[in-house]
């Protein structure tokens, strides 16, 4: 288990890079306007099954919404 700060929550998971995170997460990483950052870095969608993440990183994952 790896310690990793998800939208800011703290969370314990098994995920060892973005695209098995999104998968603990229930996130379908081919949801279109979604985008993944680590430490303030944002991830290329091609590399997410590449891009490892390591314990304390620190992970924000955005979708955008449409509204008015």
């Amino acid at each position: 288990m790896m310690h990793l700060r998800i939208n800011g929550k703290d969370a314990e998971l098994a995920a060892t890079t973005i695209a098995e995170l999104l998968a603990e997460q229930g996130i379908d990483p081919k949801t279109r306007f979604l985008a993944v950052a680590v430490n303030g870095a944002v991830v290329r969608r091609a590399e997410w099954q590449a891009a490892a993440l390591a314990i304390g990183d620190n992970v924000e994952i955005v979708r955008a919404f449409q509204g008015g």
